[in-house]
């Protein structure tokens, strides 16, 4: 128990020396967690708070399109903008100089053509019930489409979004119309607007909540997405000082001298694992720290800590020591400081890539999404939104534990496997 006490204050030392490896193990993942999540929470303020800057170009002078620009606006996702028909083609400088991610140019018809689609469809539904003959001689014509412009940087998933919302703008005015010209056709008189709104109101309500396993909903923001996701990514960057510190230590020839001294190499290894992890907890409670005090003065939202704190230290526990494992099996394979530095960077990027750190892994498909179950942050990353996104507890993460820990053994024993092929135990 000396011995380990011994070797541990030496590894402490040494690491304190490296005053460039404590900045990347906690300066470079604290600016990470502060910049990532500022963006992915302007990303969420923009779809869920803000509208969406868009113009229209309304070339129609009927009342339908203006029933369908009242019904955009109405949506809430948009933040609408008219300019002159004149510039219909100049929709997209438009959009440039006014800085408006969509524009919309309805045409010049567009109300004459809604009108005879609403006649057609309710003669053949006058028909169908009998109340009048069957006058209709050709199909009315399709409306023209309505021109949608967007900007470039919209992701896929918003534009689909935005194209779903006014098609249901669109669709709203054509059934209105629609019900007007069947009441008339039947009463001869306007229809209502009160029994109009009645029967366009009718919709059945949608409740959202999240998936809870405590049974309590509160909705996930971007810091508790995004801190357990980088303090994982914090954790496997300890790399850059333990990896380069048992190449120093090869280098040296610590690991054999440990050959001639009544010790063991166990000893050494046990005691670069402890004081690492230790560094691993200790980044742990530094950035969730930050998540928790810092984030709502600088305008961010606050992290929230799961109900179970032991479970969140468990897991933070076997996340660091798979770290740390890792860390000294690139370390043993490594010939130069250099190789363990430049390997290790670039191995954990891809990890955090396939394991759902920087692309979620229900995007993921195929062959990424296969290869994301043996990357050691996926186990991590599934368990720290199980406690963080679903109010799990230990039980609830047991198999993302079991799933770590064996991918950490099995490290473990690669790193074996090296020492003995390379004589140094």
């Amino acid at each position: 128990m000396f011995k380990l006490w011994l070797s541990i204050k030496k590894d402490t030392r040494i690491l304190l020396r490296d005053k460039v490896g404590i900045l990347l193990m906690f300066i470079m993942p604290i600016i990470l967690v502060v910049v990532v999540t500022s963006i992915q929470n302007s990303t969420f303020e923009l779809v869920n708070k803000n509208k969406l800057p868009i113009l229209i170009c309304n070339k129609d002078t009927g009342k339908a399109s203006v029933q369908l620009i009242a019904a955009i606006n109405k949506i809430g996702m948009f933040k609408v903008t008219q300019i002159s028909k004149e510039k219909e083609k100049t929709v997209a400088d438009e959009m440039h100089d006014q800085d408006a991610l969509l524009g919309v140019v309805i045409p010049a018809n567009f109300s004459e053509r809604v009108s005879a689609k609403a006649k057609n469809v309710s003669g053949k539904a006058l028909t169908s019930f009998g109340l009048q003959a069957d006058t209709i001689k050709k199909e009315a014509g399709g409306i023209d489409p309505l021109t949608l412009y967007y900007n470039p940087v919209l992701q896929e998933s918003l534009r689909f979004s935005v194209q779903g919302a006014i098609q249901s703008a669109l669709q709203l005015v054509e059934s209105r119309q629609t019900l007007r010209t069947l009441y008339f056709s039947i009463n001869e008189k306007p229809l209502p607007e009160k029994l109009e709104n009645e029967m366009l109101s009718s919709q059945t309500t949608i409740n959202m909540f999240p998936v809870s396993k405590d049974g309590v909903r509160t909705t996930p923001n971007a810091s508790q997405h995004n801190v357990p996701a980088w303090t994982i990514f914090a954790m496997f960057f300890v790399i850059m000082s333990l990896g380069g510190s048992v190449v120093r230590e090869k280098i040296s020839g610590s690991f054999i001298r440990l050959k001639t001294l009544p010790t063991s190499y166990l000893v050494g290894l046990l005691s670069k694992q402890i004081t690492y992890l230790c560094v691993t907890l200790l980044q742990a409670i530094v950035i969730f720290s930050m998540g928790i005090w810092l984030f709502p003065y600088i305008g961010l939202p606050a992290l929230n800590l799961p109900s179970d704190i032991f479970a969140l230290f468990i897991v933070t526990l076997v996340c660091g020591w798979c770290a740390v494992s890792y860390s000294i099996c690139v370390g043993v394979f490594a010939e130069t400081q250099e190789q363990a530095n430049g390997f290790g960077a670039v191995s954990i990027v891809i990890l955090a890539c396939i394991g759902g750190l920087m692309v979620p892994s229900f995007a993921m498909q195929g062959l990424a999404k296969t290869l994301s179950n043996f990357s050691p942050m996926h186990w991590c990353l599934q368990a720290y939104y199980t406690l963080f996104l679903e109010g799990g507890k230990l039980k609830d993460v047991l198999n993302n534990i079991g799933s770590l820990f064996i991918i950490t053994l099995i490290i473990q024993f690669i790193t074996y496997l090296g020492l003995k092929r390379k004589n140094l135990i």
